[in-house]
């Protein structure tokens, strides 16, 4: 979920630590601990996945303290521990991370475990983050979650302005058009159409590269199309997106998020992790969804496959290679990730499920909004899994620096920059591949 910091080089040099296992034919109550240290980076989460592992707690007698920790100082600890401090228990992956702390031998490897568990199927799952936390023929991480992405839109500007709200059928054309005319309108006031966070790419600028047919990541994770004519007219829209929104000066400075809320902006992208924010914001009652987009690449007025596509990722539940009690650790995360736990994750609107056909009680989940944007594109339109290699952050921190799409960022009214922005980025992820 969203843009992520890189972990540091230092990982991936870390000498292999040797793995010991002795997994007990069934999961037992009789552990050797007595508590189990959980580290998360999203507050909006803590208290559904609290309520769902104290649940474990009171059958199993382990008690389970879940601490928050703040994106980047999550992986700067996480980090510290692999590197001989104390990590927790068990934790959060990522697949901007998840390759370096698998290929080093610092998480359990968790296939004994699964084999063993009628509880976990791993077939259920989406295959894309099944396929993440493996390494080898070895699975380090049960999946949590899934996510996508949508439109959201304040009501009340669109009302201000005499612009009409948006709709399920809009193309990305559409969304120009009335970003457009909200900031003209809305000039005097200081409010826009629109704010991109170009830094988050997963919920912003790289749908519209896959919608328009380009890649960032082929699936061979051995390349990239975001140089060919696809890409660069994905980027051509990102660019119009910019050029008629609210200027990256005041994005960077206050956020999409802080925008929208304040009622600077009329619509952003963001995705499902991000609901709770906007459902109990102030102003709730004039906030809306939407699917994205779609680029009308045939010009047939209607969204064929392909046209509409949202990124998704998915956490992974993992545990530490040496952990005190491996099966306790396991039997926590396989509550969690079973049927029964994905259930509950999704109806206290903790996040989406990792397991499929869980979508529809997450879509309940918010009594007064609808939500359903996020669980109609998974038939209505086309997930893409979130573009990764074995060092993510290699090339996704670049394209974010001058002498890419910085400079595009920066300078949105002129094509040329961005065109150009696209053949270096086409050099840079290859380039970035091949010293992997």
């Amino acid at each position: 979920m969203r843009t992520r910091k890189a972990i540091s080089v230092a990982l991936s040099a870390m000498m292999a630590v040797g793995m010991t296992v002795a997994v007990p034919a069934v999961a037992h109550a009789d552990y050797s601990v007595s508590e189990i240290q959980v580290n998360i980076w999203d507050n909006n989460q803590l208290q559904g996945l609290q309520e769902i592992a104290d649940e474990w707690s009171a059958e199993s007698g382990v008690k389970v303290n879940i601490n928050v920790v703040d994106w980047d100082n999550y992986w700067t600890l996480l980090e510290a521990g692999a590197s001989g401090g104390e990590m927790p228990d068990v934790f959060w992956m990522h697949s901007n991370t998840a390759q370096m702390y698998m290929e080093n031998d610092l998480l359990l490897a968790l296939d004994d475990y699964i084999a063993a568990d009628d509880n976990i199927d791993l077939a259920n799952y989406y295959e894309g983050i099944v396929d993440l936390y493996k390494s080898g023929d070895k699975q380090y991480a049960l999946p949590k979650d899934h996510d996508t992405i949508a439109l959201l839109y304040n009501k009340a500007i669109f009302d201000k302005y005499g612009v009409e709200y948006p709709t399920d059928d809009w193309t990305w054309d559409d969304l120009v058009a009335a970003e457009k005319a909200i900031t003209e309108a809305g000039k005097d006031d200081g409010v826009y159409g629109m704010a991109m966070n170009t830094s988050n790419n997963q919920d912003g600028w790289y749908n519209l590269v896959y919608d328009y047919g380009g890649t960032i990541v082929t699936e061979d994770h051995k390349s990239t199309t975001i140089g060919s004519a696809e890409g660069k007219a994905g980027m051509e829209k990102v660019r119009q997106i910019i050029e008629n929104g609210a200027p990256q000066t005041i994005v960077a400075e206050t956020g999409t998020d802080s925008l929208f809320n304040s009622g600077l902006v009329g619509m952003i992208t963001q995705g499902s992790w991000m609901i709770n924010t906007f459902y109990t914001a102030d102003n709730a009652a004039d906030y809306a969804w939407a699917m994205l987009p779609y680029a009308d690449r045939d010009g047939n007025g209607q969204c064929d496959e392909g046209e509409r596509q949202s990124c998704y990722n998915g956490l992974g539940w993992a545990i530490k290679h040496d952990a005190a009690d491996p099966q306790a650790c396991y039997d926590l995360i396989s509550y969690w990730c079973g049927e029964k736990g994905q259930k509950e994750q999704a109806e206290k609107g903790v996040t989406m499920a990792g397991m499929k056909s869980v979508s529809e009680e997450f879509a309940n989940a918010f009594e007064g909004m609808d939500v359903s944007a996020f669980t109609k594109i998974e038939e209505e339109g086309t997930l893409y899994f979130r573009p990764y290699t074995r060092n993510t952050t290699v090339w996704e921190d670049a394209l974010q620096q001058l002498g890419c799409f910085l400079d595009a960022w920066q300078n949105p009214s002129d094509p040329a920059i961005m065109e150009q922005a696209c053949d270096n980025a086409q050099n840079i992820i290859e380039t970035a591949i091949a010293n992997e």
